[in-house]
């Protein structure tokens, strides 16, 4: 992932876990922060959505549980 998309997904994440972005990090994991429940998730697939302006599939929103798992996925979309 080009530097600058990876920043894009770390602002994404970042706004919709309202957290700071220096907790976003490859070790940033669903299990990870008490804020990051199935609610909060909807709202970063729709951030990552957005900001990449892709459609993610319903079985990768599934997957999607990590920082490091969502730079794997957005691969797949030449991100």
């Amino acid at each position: 992932m080009e530097q600058k998309n990876i920043e894009l997904l770390i602002e994404a994440f970042s706004n919709a876990l309202e957290i700071p972005k220096s907790s976003v990090d490859d070790n940033l994991k669903y299990q990870g922060i008490p804020q990051w429940d199935s609610i909060t998730h909807m709202i970063l697939i729709s951030e990552i959505e957005n900001t990449f302006q892709i459609e993610i599939d319903s079985d990768e929103v599934l997957e999607l549980n990590s920082f490091s798992k969502s730079k794997e996925i957005l691969g797949k979309y030449n991100l």
